[in-house]
């Protein structure tokens, strides 16, 4: 399964044109790019084309390199349609990834995406994708939003095979609640595809485009509620059945047989929940009740989230574990232990009883004699050792011999290695965009029990197998100035971990590629539950890279994650 580095705003064209990323790589660095968008019914797809008395404009022809309002750099075009581009890009003040809309000025959905833009920043709700900027400068709008390289968009998960009860509960849950938020401001999406819906590493949906993708396209509706949730229906109902509920394949998902009609989920596919497929038919089928349970249909997503929040809880599904193999009993008697088991070896044996001690006249001379020679032997060997003793005073008083002197004698005895101060520690990001930064300290504070994490990933150990994290992850320490490096002492959070310890040069600045660590301390290997290497040559530098590359398994076994818990440099 091809992975996607998801970022925020999904503005694929709905007539099925596939932009340039696209046309060159089919999972596009932010998932921008839904080359097979469903042109089927569907409110989320009504008035989608702009009209036809739109003058059609230029795309802007800006490049790699090309630095908005002096601080966001552009570095990938991701979708370029419709007289708009849609990048990813760096915003150097805050060295964070970004990504950015651009259109022209003078486009005929300039002004609309302004004003969509502005009033999405207002809201603020962290379950959507943020805006964080929306300008016009130079004959050019711009927006910039949140970039979330380390989330999964809803359409690779929805490849890999249909959810489970509860994730599909907590799917529709989260969503429903988020966009009746969204509603109640006065703010609809009516884009709302499996495109614009992440996952998390955390579980946690965030929903991107907020009235941007609709301005960018031009799209507008006459029953926005009922828009955004018949558009919840469908998404749920693809999440329990891996089919689209139109006739027309979309997102890489198959359409329902021609003909035939909404069928509910639970024909469609054995085991689906019966009550959240009441849920998806409720919300799809708007023009009356379902066949089903001749329930009310939903026509708002407040309405949904209460018929939602009314179910009867879904349990997680229980973590399957391996069985331990079976426990062999060992037979330690004689004629059993370290030979192959043969027939009745599990039959208990009669255990014969030791030969009585000797009780004879014979024998308790035997008795008087052996413990005759252990006094003997214990009188010899004392006075030995007083004679020696005696010998080595006489000996020190002999002027011909020569005593060392330790402040003057060799000193085969080195300084042991002391822990060096560090001064900051920060996370690795060679791509730009962070992990858990705001933990990058955690390992560096002395506590053991505080710790770097990385998130969840699924399917991949190598962090999920996203582009931007081809090269990994782990911490950077700062020493505060050139030092000479003996040893390192890492305590990782969890064995398994494929990791390496790398050196700047002493005369490096602020590194943050690889191949600023050209010095390796220690071998690229699995780690066990600590790190700790011994240089037979002190390194000489400042910034020292605990390089992490692949993670292990986490407790759930679906998953992989890892992290640092304390690193000590020794010198």
């Amino acid at each position: 399964m091809a992975e996607r580095s998801t970022a925020a705003v999904d503005v694929a064209d709905n007539s099925g044109d596939k932009p340039l990323a696209a046309k060159a790589d089919e999972a596009t660095s932010d998932g921008a790019a839904e080359a097979q968008d469903s042109t089927g019914p569907g409110p989320q797809d009504a008035e989608s084309e702009p009209s036809g008395s739109e003058t059609a404009v230029p795309t802007p022809d800006l490049h790699s390199g090309h630095k908005l309002a002096g601080r966001y750099r552009l570095e990938e075009c991701v979708t370029r349609l419709d007289g708009f581009s849609s990048w990813r890009a760096v915003d150097e003040k805050l060295r964070r990834a970004v990504g950015v809309h651009l259109l022209p000025a003078d486009h005929p959905r300039a002004r609309s995406v302004l004003a969509a833009a502005r009033s999405s920043a207002l809201l603020g709700d962290p379950r959507f994708v943020q805006v964080l900027d929306a300008v016009e400068e130079n004959d050019l709008v711009y927006v910039v939003h949140e970039w979330l390289p380390d989330a999964t968009e809803l359409t690779a998960l929805l490849g890999a095979g249909p959810m489970d009860a509860h994730d599909a509960y907590q799917l529709v849950s989260q969503i429903s609640q988020a966009m009746a938020a969204a509603h109640r401001e006065g703010l609809a999406h009516l884009r709302l595809t499996p495109g614009a819906v992440l996952r998390s590493s955390s579980g946690q949906y965030r929903i991107r485009g907020l009235a941007v993708n609709a301005a960018l396209r031009g799209i507008t509706s006459d029953g926005p509620q009922r828009a955004d949730t018949e558009a919840i229906g469908a998404l749920l109902y693809a999440a329990l059945t891996q089919r689209w509920p139109y006739e027309s394949d979309a997102y890489g998902l198959t359409g329902l047989p021609k003909g035939v009609g909404l069928i509910a989920p639970d024909q469609v596919r054995a085991g689906v929940h019966r009550g959240l497929s009441e849920i998806a038919m409720r919300a799809l089928a708007n023009d009356g009740a379902t066949a089903s349970r001749q329930e009310q249909p939903c026509t708002t997503p407040d309405e949904l989230a209460k018929v939602v929040a009314a179910m009867p809880r879904i349990r997680p599904p229980e973590p399957t574990f391996t069985a331990p193999p079976e426990y062999q009993r060992t037979t330690y008697q004689q004629g059993t232990y370290g030979r192959p088991a043969v027939p009745g070896a599990g039959v208990a044996q009669p255990v014969v009883a030791p030969p009585a001690p000797l009780q004879s006249r014979t024998g308790k001379a035997l008795k008087w004699a052996v413990s005759a020679l252990l006094i003997a032997a214990l009188g010899l060997g004392s006075w030995q050792l007083a004679e020696t003793l005696l010998d080595h005073d006489n000996g020190s008083d002999d002027p011909g011999t020569t005593q060392t002197n330790p402040e003057n004698g060799d000193k085969a005895q080195s300084r042991p290695a002391a822990p060096l101060q560090i001064v900051d520690a920060a996370e690795f990001m060679p791509s730009g965009s962070g992990i858990s930064q705001a933990e990058a300290p955690n390992a560096v504070d002395g506590k053991p029990g505080t710790s770097w994490i990385t998130p969840r990933y699924l399917g991949f150990p190598n962090f999920g197998n996203y582009p931007n994290r081809k090269d990994g992850s782990g911490i950077v320490v700062d020493l505060g100035s050139v030092k000479d490096v003996s040893g390192i002492d890492v305590a990782m959070y969890r064995s398994g971990q494929k990791a390496e310890v790398l050196a700047a040069d002493e005369n490096a600045s602020a590194p943050s590629s690889l191949s600023d660590f050209p010095q390796h301390l220690t071998q690229l290997g699995t780690t066990g539950s600590s790190l700790k290497e011994t240089l037979a040559k002190p390194v000489r530098t400042r910034y020292i890279l605990i390089h992490v590359t692949e993670l292990p398994q986490d407790d759930t076994g679906s998953g992989y994650r890892g992290g640092i818990s304390e690193i000590s440099v020794l010198g």
